[in-house]
């Protein structure tokens, strides 16, 4: 008898197993919640890291661009620089682009090309409720002057960056000495381009109106729009050379 209640004191119950089964449940909850957060938090740690270097690609290669900017008067149907401000903001000019240039793979044997910067809706977006309806990205499209842009470059532009809040071009005007939004002159070209670009949160479903990043950036423009005088064949011609 004295055997028997030995071996009888040492099963589990079956109430002691339910509660070691609850305990071992909430361990494992526990542990999954911890990684879940931790996925989580690497995840916009990286969101964010990634947006941070599209915003600084985005800014230097305007500014790279804008520093080979190329002008001839005499034909402005290539060399023209255009700004435009407001709902549809735009930065248009014409540039001779190092061969490492962002997006130059496409264009191997062509050095000389437009430039074409806008803001615009994301043409795909992956899923209507991650992205916002009012979310832009900042795109560039690029081609050869003589060629034209290919269809696949119209559809298929560069995204720089997402989820532009704002994107502004101010020209320094030398007879006002200030500021402009506006540059009439579009044969020639200013001596200095303001940039500011703002870009919201990624993180969440809904776009976050504060600006996660914003970038101000005064660039001096090196070049000059190079006269028709000196374009055309001696300096006394009516027809402008090819342009490069």
């Amino acid at each position: 008898m004295k055997m028997r209640h030995q071996r009888r004191s040492l099963a589990f119950t079956l109430i002691e197993v339910m509660i070691a089964v609850a305990i071992f449940s909430m361990v494992i909850a526990a542990i999954f919640s911890i990684w879940n957060l931790i996925n989580q938090s690497l995840h916009t740690a990286q969101q964010a890291a990634a947006q941070v270097q599209r915003e600084r690609i985005a800014i230097h290669s305007i500014e790279d661009s804008l520093i080979s900017i190329q002008s001839f008067q005499a034909s402005p149907q290539y060399y023209s620089f255009v700004v435009q401000n407001g709902d549809s903001p735009m930065l248009q000019f014409t540039s001779e682009l190092p061969s490492d240039f962002i997006g130059g793979g496409r264009y191997p044997n062509f050095n000389v090309r437009r430039l074409i910067f806008t803001v615009e809706p994301p043409p795909n977006p992956v899923n209507a409720f991650t992205v916002n309806a009012n979310e832009k990205d900042l795109v560039l499209r690029q081609y050869p002057i003589l060629t034209g842009m290919s269809s696949d470059e119209q559809i298929n532009p560069l995204v720089l960056a997402r989820n532009v809040q704002k994107f502004s071009v101010e020209c320094w005007d030398t007879n006002t000495e200030e500021w402009s939004d506006e540059w009439e002159t579009t044969n020639s070209i200013p001596p200095m381009v303001r940039i500011d670009l703002e870009v919201g949160r990624n993180t969440d479903n809904f776009a976050n109106s504060a600006p996660a990043y914003s970038v101000s950036r005064i660039i001096a423009i090196p070049t000059q729009m190079m006269p028709t005088a000196v374009q055309v064949p001696n300096g006394n011609g009516t027809t402008a050379a090819p342009p490069r």
